[in-house]
């Protein structure tokens, strides 16, 4: 054993000394280094001579190294590698009036779901994100219609955010403002029908959608606040959380004529950009553009589904209806650029429901960051609270981190100081306190 690890020392000297040698030589001249080049070029394929007809492939990865709770305690430190998100998307332009889009891939691929052979027992799914079909029907930008399971959504701009380039480390959690994912859409994707368009500094989207399937839900529709149990015995997952008897499963459940109810989503979000208009042709918003742009876009959405809900009380349904408004700001400023973005949103699941990611009350959020162009670092901080009806505290959370830009948004770290306090959903072993440390690699091309 004493041999072996000489050995092993002795080859990592050797390795040191070579590349020592070698920056040596570079420093002083000796070698000629070739000139790095970092420039990106999209993967694109030209169909003509002018560029107009393609195909854009990107394909990216997000690898998470993360702290287990820190509020557990006298728990010994442990650190967990995973792929939060691993993607391929691709689409294709080959007439200015049609456009065909498709997005897969998988998300959360952790040490816990890993399998043997990568096709037994409860393995992350490589499944289907996104795929439409979009027609343009006016002769200008103001009209696009498109279909199938797609992302065009409403209520706010960080409902539609791109997950390749946020300000911060991801999407703020609770995941406020993708408040339906797994409740009722498959990862923030729903099946349906949306209009898009521009119209000078003004632009909008609006959809027409298909509910998941409620007993495929996360909690099959539960009140995530105040439950009973199979004996009927009342539960509280927060401290004097008041009782509800709303359930968000009314699409099971027919109306009092017997008749099949609460199928149809509308949703829509509507945006005045005050300086740069930004680009509508995919849904995905940008986080920051680094100063490239001078933005100021000011929102307002909603989201709405009729008889959503169901009380078993009255047996009766409810409407769920939420509506927001938000402000964004981009823009050059001394030494790099700065990026703030701030939303209200008002949920209504009915009396004292609580969702699996908000409920039935309000939601702020806000975030902030400065780029600094020489160092390539934009440090930012961002915050979220919750006050539910049903709950006698409010749900935060606070998020400190920094973005090391190796290469723009196609290459970059990200270390973040993440914290949620008083939300009994995620940890209830430590009053639904949470702090974490998460570091990120992630690469696009």
């Amino acid at each position: 054993m004493k041999n072996a690890t000489i050995r092993v020392l002795a080859a990592l000297w050797m390795v040191f000394g070579l590349v020592y040698f070698t920056n040596a030589q570079d420093s002083d001249g000796l070698v000629a280094k070739p000139e790095e080049d970092h420039s990106y070029k999209p993967l694109k394929v030209n169909l003509d001579e002018s560029g107009k007809k393609y195909i854009r492939f990107i394909v990216w990865h997000q690898q998470w190294l993360q702290t287990n709770n820190r509020e557990v305690d006298d728990l010994k430190l442990q650190l967990t590698s995973f792929a939060r998100r691993s993607r391929f998307l691709a689409y294709a332009q080959i007439s200015p009036r049609f456009l065909i889009l498709t997005h897969f891939g998988l998300n959360n691929f952790t040490p816990r779901n890993q399998t043997s052979l990568g096709n037994n027992g409860d393995a992350a799914q490589f499944f289907l994100h996104d795929a439409w079909t979009e027609f343009k029907i006016s002769s200008n930008d103001a009209l696009h219609v498109g279909t199938g399971l797609h992302y065009w959504k409403g209520l706010t701009r960080l409902a539609n955010a791109s997950t390749l380039n946020f300000m911060t480390l991801d999407q703020a959690r609770p995941f406020t403002h993708w408040h339906s994912l797994g409740v009722t859409d498959q990862f923030a994707r729903h099946f349906g029908v949306y209009a898009k368009g521009q119209i000078g500094q003004f632009d909008y989207r609006l959809a027409v959608n298909n509910p998941l399937n409620p007993s495929n839900a996360l909690g099959g529709g539960i009140n995530f606040g105040f439950i009973t149990d199979e004996s009927g015995t009342p539960v509280e997952r927060f401290p004097d959380a008041e009782a509800s008897t709303i359930t968000y499963d009314g699409r099971n459940r027919n109306d009092i004529d017997g008749d099949p109810t609460g199928n149809t989503i509308v949703e829509g979000y509507f945006r005045y950009n005050v300086f740069d208009k930004e680009s509508t042709k995919l849904p995905y918003q940008v986080g920051t553009y680094f100063g490239k742009k001078k933005v100021l876009g000011i929102g307002t959405g909603f989201f709405s589904h009729v008889n959503g809900s169901f009380d078993s009380a009255t047996g009766e349904h409810e409407n769920v209806f939420h509506v927001a408004g938000d402000i964004f700001y981009d823009a050059p400023a001394p030494g790099g650029s700065i990026n703030a973005y701030a939303s209200f949103i008002s949920f209504d699941y009915g009396d004292n429901y609580v969702s699996r990611w908000a409920g039935t009350g309000t939601n702020i959020y806000a975030h902030a960051g400065y780029f600094l162009s020489d160092l390539k670092i934009m440090p930012y901080v961002a915050y979220q609270s919750g006050s539910y009806d049903a709950l006698e505290d409010n749900i935060t959370s606070f998020d400190i981190g920094v973005n090391y830009y190796v290469n723009g948004h196609n290459a970059k770290v990200t270390l973040e100081y993440h914290t949620i306090r008083g939300d009994y959903r995620d940890s209830p072993a430590t009053d639904g306190d949470v702090t974490q440390w998460r570091l990120q690699t992630h690469i696009f091309l």
